[in-house]
């Protein structure tokens, strides 16, 4: 005999009432209220169900100050089921990292940063010997399965006086190893439109709300011709929300201008999550509710949308013969004070909470 459980009385974000029947972690039943067979399971009742969400930038080694935290802790705990860490590795800690992932409740993805130090220290890619090629192209041979693509961080900051080559080198690596990019966008050198012109299909902008100088949006609140002619092409566009890259007027600017939402994603680590801004996952889609998106649109830009860009279907969706990989969580009436990475307060009437997860063949409470 296996363990059955029954999630009853679930809302579905398209407002279809469910209960779910779970049998040794795998979904045999998706029924209307009440129907569901079995003596077991949870009175789910003001709760809505998607499959689990996805957060497609976090930072994940706790090691790494300040860009790092515990897996857990910015998963399944934050209602997160499957989280994708940013570079925050390079070839030098990947394999280490991907031991230490093996741990987790939460499934965990990585894209490999180009410079093998990754995020031993915030200028990984000012000197170019750090970015070792033939090293990186072992590590993604290494990790198949685990590494999903290629990270560079291309802003002032990181790259100081190597401007534009880092990305170049990235581009090259990408060619060699069939992986996409995650480029992060800030502070200029190099300009954005020197980055733009290097993005391919199906490589991801990270932050492109970010309200800095250097962002995707002339001051009028028109987006850059380059954003557009890359979103043509198949740019993925990724919040990336972070410490200092999402501000509200930008994504209205976006919203305005007619930008697709392709994935939320948080930047999330120990500091911004105890201090914020971010401070969760939930947060982060509140603040997509509030500027004018409504829940399906919010939801599926942390489901569908990003289990496509990873090429694992198997985690969108709530189907009969399917693993349980679900997230549960409330829409909650009351004022929510929101802040954005410029220091701006918005307020909610509704915000999202999650409130557990469904995985590994167990509910785990948020």
């Amino acid at each position: 005999m296996g363990t059955e459980n029954v999630l009853r009385n679930l809302q579905l974000v398209d407002g279809q009432m469910v209960d779910i029947t779970i049998r040794d972690g795998i979904i045999t039943a998706i029924t209307p209220p009440g129907q569901a067979e079995g003596e077991t399971g949870q009175d789910c009742s003001g709760l809505y169900v998607s499959s689990g969400w996805i957060d497609l930038h976090v930072h994940a080694v706790p090691d790494f100050d300040p860009y790092g935290d515990e897996i857990d802790e910015i998963g399944v705990k934050r209602g997160v089921t499957a989280l994708v860490d940013a570079g925050s590795c390079g070839a030098d800690r990947i394999g280490l990292f991907y031991k230490e992932s093996l741990k987790a409740a939460t499934q965990v993805f990585a894209f490999l940063n180009i410079s093998r130090i990754g995020l031993e220290r915030t200028d990984e890619l000012s000197r170019l010997e750090w970015i070792d090629l033939p090293k990186a192209a072992e590590a993604v041979q290494a990790y198949p399965d685990f590494i999903v693509g290629l990270k560079a961080r291309i802003s002032q900051s990181v790259v100081k006086d190597s401007g534009i080559q880092p990305l170049k080198l990235a581009r090259r690596l990408s060619e060699d190893t069939g992986l996409p990019l995650m480029v992060h966008i800030g502070s200029a050198p190099p300009a954005i439109s020197e980055v733009l012109e290097l993005l391919q299909p199906g490589d991801v902008i990270t932050h492109y709300l970010n309200g800095k100088a250097n962002n995707l949006f002339h001051t009028d609140g028109t987006p850059l011709q380059g954003l557009l002619d890359a979103a043509a092409r198949g740019v993925h566009l990724d919040v990336g929300h972070g410490t200092a890259s999402f501000s509200f007027r930008i994504a209205e600017q976006a919203k305005k201008s007619g930008i697709a939402l392709n994935t939320i994603s948080t930047d999330i680590y120990r500091g911004n999550r105890l201090n914020g801004p971010v401070y969760s996952m939930s947060d982060v889609l509140t603040k997509f509710l509030c500027l004018g998106y409504n829940l399906e649109e919010v939801i599926r830009a942390v489901t569908s949308n990003a289990a496509e860009w990873l090429g694992k279907k198997e985690l969108a969706g709530i189907r009969v013969g399917q693993q349980a990989n679900l997230t549960l969580f409330a829409v909650e009436a009351g004022e929510k004070r929101l802040r954005d990475s410029e220091g701006e307060v918005r307020v909610a009437h509704h915000y999202i909470e999650a409130k557990g997860v469904y995985t590994n063949g167990s509910l785990i409470t948020c």
